[in-house]
């Protein structure tokens, strides 16, 4: 290294300093003509929160109360995708069921009692998502019944990733509806008659 450099003047750091997280500007509104990325987490963009599938359920549930989310990707010991926990999982009849068939109490079920493991879970395909309009989005998830949906993109080795994440709590939001339940039927329904009467109104 023939050229001379200066070092750089070094700071304290100040107390209470936080740190810069990765964040998406999701549009605050939109309607179903408006493209699907418009409503898709993208974890290029957004640092997804993970749970192991050994962590109790207790406390899965604790840290998507603490990130203010209903949806936790579940990882094996080699950072693999085992599954999805959500929180209607959590505080639907699952719990219940697995004490009642497993025993033992409410303190001792683990996250992949509950989850719906990697072999039952539905993947979108990305190249399909960048030509689909939010509609199109509800309308696959209320046929699969479900309240969120992967999405995947292809590596060069023909294995996936997990590269994004669609939520009816977050497509209602940005569609101007508010839901408060957690089944996937009665969310529909609160959404299409939402959007119903605005169209009326319209």
């Amino acid at each position: 290294m023939n050229k001379e450099y200066s070092s750089l003047k070094a700071h304290p750091l100040k107390p209470g300093a936080n740190f810069i997280r990765p964040m998406q500007a999701l549009p605050a509104k939109v309607t179903l003509e408006e493209p699907a990325v418009n409503v898709m987490t993208d974890l290029k963009h957004v640092s997804v929160v993970t749970v192991r599938a050994k962590t109790p359920m207790d406390k899965a549930h604790a840290k998507m109360v603490r990130y203010g989310i209903r949806t936790l990707l579940v990882l094996d010991e080699a950072d693999k995708v085992q599954g999805l926990l959500t929180a209607s999982d959590i505080l639907g009849e699952k719990p219940m069921c697995f004490v009642q068939n497993m025993g033992g109490t409410h303190a001792d079920i683990l996250t992949r009692d509950i989850m719906t493991p990697q072999r039952d879970l539905e993947v979108l395909n990305l190249a399909d998502i960048m030509s689909a309009k939010v509609g199109h989005i509800l309308a696959t998830l209320k046929a699969a019944g479900r309240q969120h949906g992967m999405v995947v993109e292809d590596n060069a080795d023909g294995s996936q990733a997990v590269r994004g994440i669609f939520s009816v709590t977050q497509i209602a939001r940005q569609l101007g509806v508010q839901i408060q339940v957690f089944e996937a039927a009665r969310s529909f329904a609160e959404i299409e008659a939402a959007l119903a009467a605005s169209h009326n109104r319209n």
